[in-house]
């Protein structure tokens, strides 16, 4: 009975994170029109967006190779994957064993590498542009991400989220190092994400884009896998930062349904405030030049090295 319990729970996170997603990415959009004065599309739109794509004719290149069709396969899988074993709503379910952040940023990193494969694929100009600059922004963002990892296990013991989140949650106390490590996994999130200011995903500006570059040429099923695949990632960066950082109402795996649908009502409540921050922050910031991206994404490493100094330092104290 209690696996039969555990299993359906892991099934829960698995649904969860997929139907939530595109959700996440309507509520952005909404809460940005209504600060911008408009009325804005309803907040289920991008499921809206998914299904029409999904009941369109797929179109492809002639010289599309087997990688282009399976890329978005694949980018899905390993997306949602990496976005299920973040503890969203209870910690230590069937498959935690695996949640561990190295595991995470390694699927995140494969997906990368794929999606820019398919954007050099067909051989177009537009795809070209956007895997090189996906492959420069990777190759800062990643370096941070894993200092990011570094800080936090050395904090906590070990790289195993519902350890991570169950080490923060009994030891409430203000940390530099944490703190740093905070802004520095905001950095790469929204670096990661494409959104404003490293990118916009609402314009398709040849001079500006870096992930819309890559997808252009998709359309049907495969865009809409992509798409999906997309919002997973937001999900994924905000479930990180709430697991990590803010593990308030998490429940343990044998903690009973009731503490379950409380910590279910808190994720949401966490995923609201972090979409809301999103929008607003994208509200009141203008997009920046794409050479200065570097540099942003510079401050996310510096940031997260300084954070694993900084461990190292008061360990040694």
């Amino acid at each position: 009975m209690t696996l039969l319990f555990n299993l359906m729970a892991q099934s829960l996170q698995m649904l969860l994170v997929l139907a939530l997603a595109p959700l996440l990415i309507g509520f952005v959009r909404k809460l940005k029109a209504r600060l911008l004065r408009r009325r804005g599309p309803p907040i289920i739109q991008p499921w809206l967006d998914l299904i029409r794509l999904l009941r369109k004719e797929v179109v492809l290149a002639e010289n599309a190779s087997w990688l282009y069709r399976w890329a978005p396969y694949l980018i899905f899988a390993m997306i949602w994957v990496a976005a299920s074993l973040v503890p969203t709503f209870a910690t230590g379910l069937t498959f935690s064993w695996s949640a561990d952040l190295i595991a995470i940023i390694a699927l995140l990193g494969s997906a990368r590498f794929f999606l820019a494969l398919a954007g050099m694929d067909i051989g177009t100009s537009f795809g070209g542009i956007g895997s090189s600059r996906e492959a420069m922004f990777g190759s800062l963002a990643e370096p941070a991400m894993m200092m990011i990892v570094f800080t936090v296990s050395f904090v906590a013991g070990t790289t195993q989220l519902s350890e991570i989140a169950a080490y923060m949650a009994g030891n409430l106390e203000l940390r530099a190092s944490v703190g740093m490590a905070l802004v520095a996994l905001l950095i790469v999130a929204i670096a990661e994400n494409g959104r404003i200011p490293v990118d916009n995903p609402a314009t398709h500006l040849e001079l500006t884009m870096v992930h819309e570059a890559m997808v252009l040429e998709y359309s049907g099923r495969y865009l809409a896998l992509i798409e999906l695949a997309s919002a997973l990632k937001l999900l994924l960066y905000l479930s990180l930062i709430a697991c990590v950082f803010f593990p308030v109402g998490l429940a343990s795996h044998d903690a009973g349904a009731e503490a379950m649908m409380i910590g279910l009502g808190a994720y949401v409540l966490k995923l609201a405030i972090g979409g809301g921050a999103l929008a607003l922050f994208e509200t009141s910031t203008a997009k920046m030049r794409i050479f200065r991206v570097p540099d942003f994404l510079g401050a996310g490493l510096m940031l997260g090295l300084l954070a694993t100094l900084l461990v190292f330092v008061t360990r040694s104290l």
